[in-house]
């Protein structure tokens, strides 16, 4: 690995000498319009890069020194946006699985059945079949499924569909059988069956904790151990692929991942994508130490792979009605939510974990999830004293107005995704009303503040196309689009602003805002190059905007031909 210190001292030299000859550059970017996120000097020209490291900025005429024949490769970006590479600062990245049904977008429901049926055509019995990313609030009934929609094409194979927001599940009678899930059996901590209410039997929704009932039955399909391994290598190279088309460099998982994995990809170089892995959340000590190493081993001071923040939950979703609210839902009067801790519990966790100088970012959704995590933050403070730890609010999603201001007085990142707003939009006035919508997604408010904001895209639960999420952030329309000037249009921010966020902004939440997320000299050269335009790009173009060049340490690891 480089030894990024002495690289910057290097670069910086030599952008700022007046004497001798400019060094000659690996890759420059030439006739571009250059977003560089660096509120000092955000538009430039071109761009030159050696060794990893941008080495210069400025205008073509400027960046010609940097430039040899035979030397030096030239993309001439024909005045196309160039902007510093997409940093996801909140995925769920990991293997592409090529036995999953996607789901996603689907509004007829039997089309899940025949998806289903297809699948476990392909399969032997007793062999799970998993897929998800549905909505429910999608389909023309906007009813929420029952295992009878599976039931009949999966008698001998165990069926688990997760919903996009992976807060709830659609289980068939197999695994409820499996699982020992029954008209009597009552709902776990946190979690909540979903049953008929006229039979009393299980519809098979599992919401939340409930999942962790779920015994599938069923069998793994018959690998072997290379196959097994085979295969894993290929879902991490297609996922890592697929994030380098979309023009993304960074990525902060949250929670867990596999760190030999991605060592194993860096050691073959084979790893096109910066990636931050972290753990769950405990206040128990011998977990706590074991993370210590882990921090150890993938510091903060690395570059490719880094051990990230600690992860929890203190809600469910929106969509699942499971988020925590103040006030009951305005279509579900006996519901505010499901918490998945007592506050005792979380703030036990948060004081200890702060304690040892861990970062920690916790998944909020309802505005009492949020004021609870706020509280618990704040309380760290007072007990382990001020530092700069830069927790953050997974999601950040429906706030109460009092508690935005504290975002910026106790140093909380806002790790918002921007497309949640659109997904969510369609049925966010029908189970909280427009009172506590004004408040939901809130990122222009929040920045006018003074928070620290990053974006990033939840996916799997989203897609993972970043344009999806700036088209959301500077429209808060559908995705179809839609007449007017969108959801609560006072919450809307600029594209500069929406780049920044996905950018500087998400290197900030994971301390890196002094090496990574400008495009700047001295920087990490992690760039992307856009089909067009994107700041002249009309609203309803932006998500067919695409990556034509992505940009890791100076190298090409995508060109669209």
């Amino acid at each position: 690995m480089k030894n990024t210190i002495l690289n910057t001292m290097i670069a910086v030299l030599l952008t700022t000498s007046g004497c001798g000859e400019a060094e000659k550059a690996d890759l420059a970017i030439t006739n571009a319009k250059v977003f560089t996120a660096d509120e000092k000097a955000p538009y430039a020209e071109a761009i030159a890069i050696k060794g990893g490291i941008i080495i210069a900025v400025g205008s073509n005429r400027n960046i010609e020194k940097y430039i040899e024949n035979g030397e030096t490769r030239v993309i001439d970006a024909a005045g196309r946006s160039v902007i510093p590479g997409f940093n996801d600062a909140h995925a769920h990245f990991g293997p592409v699985d090529p036995d999953y049904i996607e789901l996603r977008y689907v509004t007829d429901p039997s089309v899940i059945t025949e998806k289903v049926r297809e699948q476990v055509a392909r399969s032997e019995k007793d062999i799970l079949i998993y897929g998800g990313h549905w909505e429910h609030e999608m389909f023309t009934t906007r009813e929420w499924p029952s295992k009878e929609l599976i039931d009949a094409v999966s008698p001998v194979n165990p069926v688990v569909l997760r919903r996009t927001d992976g807060h709830s599940a659609l289980v068939n009678s197999y695994v409820l059988k499996a699982s020992g899930i029954t008209r009597d059996t009552p709902d776990p901590f946190g979690g909540e069956i979903m049953k008929d209410p006229v039979t009393g039997e299980p519809t098979g929704i599992l919401k939340e904790s409930a999942m962790m009932l779920i015994r599938t039955g069923g069998k793994k399909a018959e690998r072997s151990a290379e196959e097994e391994k085979e295969r894993e290598w290929r879902g991490y190279i297609m996922a890592l692929q697929q994030a380098a088309q979309y023009g993304i460099t960074s990525i902060q998982i949250p929670g867990s991942a596999d760190f030999e994995m991605y060592d194993t990809i860096m050691g073959k170089g084979m790893l096109t994508c910066r990636i931050d892995i972290g753990a769950e959340l405990t206040s128990d000590q011998k977990r706590l130490e074991q993370y210590n190493v882990l921090r150890n081993k993938y510091p903060s001071s690395g570059n490719w792979i880094r051990f990230g923040y600690l992860k929890d939950f203190m809600d469910g979703t929106l969509g699942s009605a499971t988020a925590m609210m103040f006030e009951p839902f305005d279509d579900d009067p006996g519901n505010t939510g499901l918490p998945q801790m007592s506050y005792e519990e979380l703030e036990e966790r948060v004081v200890t974990a702060d304690r040892m100088g861990f970062q920690i970012g916790i998944h909020a959704i309802g505005p009492k999830a949020n004021n609870w995590i706020l509280n618990a933050y704040q309380k760290a403070r007072e007990v382990n004293g001020v530092r700069d730890s830069r927790h953050r609010s997974e999601h950040a999603q429906i706030l109460i107005e009092d508690d935005i201001p504290r975002f910026a007085a106790l140093g909380v990142i806002a790790s918002m995704q921007p497309t949640h707003c659109i997904t969510d939009k369609r049925f966010a006035e029908k189970r909280i009303g427009t009172d506590r919508s004004r408040w939901s997604y809130a990122w222009k408010s929040l920045a006018d503040s003074g928070a620290q904001i990053a974006f990033g895209t939840d996916y799997s639960v989203e897609p993972l196309n970043p344009m999806e999420g700036l088209y959301a952030a500077v429209t808060r329309k559908d995705r179809k689009g839609e007449d007017g000037d969108g959801w609560f249009p006072m919450e809307k921010i600029t594209m500069e602003k929406a780049i920044e966020y996905y950018t500087i902004g998400a290197s900030f939440a994971q301390f890196m805002e002094e090496r990574k997320g400008l495009l700047k000299p001295g920087y990490l050269a992690d760039i992307t190059v856009l089909s067009e335009d994107i700041f002249a790009t009309p609203e309803d173009r932006i998500m067919s905007v695409k990556a034509d060049y992505t940009i890791v340490d100076g190298k090409l690891v995508f060109e669209r031909n």
